[in-house]
């Protein structure tokens, strides 16, 4: 088996990109601290055409190199927006019929492997602080609370490792419905 070189891998460029259909998914990230959880976010927005990222708090915003590391260039694809205020926010697109979507540990959430999004309806999926998760009070406007199982001795996974892992399972279940 040999490694294919990027040039073979036939992806899409930055216009390309931006014509592209997209994924129905939001991702709003509340407060994150790590540039480098920001950037390597931003890269998984672009592997799975999300349509847009929401920087919400303290999150910091591109330009930055720190983003950048981790982002390389996804900065530039995907559609992004700072927003002071995730409550707000997170109230403006549920008056849209988005569906509101906190990734938590909570009392009555709905298992990751246990979700099966509606056929092209959209969600906005958020992520929070490292240390303090995402706001209670996000927490209780939301529509629904997903967990991630996990089976270890950790409380938690990293925001952006469960970015990866929540906006795949999105991914595919929503390619699953596509097939005949």
């Amino acid at each position: 088996m040999r490694k294919l070189q990027n040039s073979e891998l036939d992806r899409l460029n930055v216009e390309e990109f931006k014509q592209a259909t997209k994924m129905p998914v939001i991702v709003i990230l509340d407060n994150i601290r790590s540039l480098n959880n920001i950037g390597s976010v931003f890269r998984t927005g672009d592997a799975f055409l999300v349509e847009k990222i929401f920087l919400c708090g303290i999150t910091a915003t591109p330009p930055h190199k720190d983003i950048r590391k981790t982002a390389l260039g996804a900065t530039e694809s995907v559609d992004w927006e700072y927003r002071e205020n995730t409550l707000e926010l997170v109230q403006e697109l549920k008056e849209q019929g988005i569906q509101t979507i906190a990734i938590e540990q909570a009392e009555q959430a709905t298992l990751l492997q246990e979700f099966s999004p509606k056929n092209n309806e959209s969600l906005a999926l958020i992520f929070g602080n490292e240390v303090k998760g995402v706001s209670q009070e996000v927490v209780s406007t939301c529509d629904l609370v997903l967990e991630i199982p996990q089976f270890g001795t950790k409380h938690s996974l990293n925001i952006s490792v469960s970015a990866g892992v929540v906006v795949w399972d999105i991914w595919s279940k929503f390619n699953a419905q596509k097939k005949p």
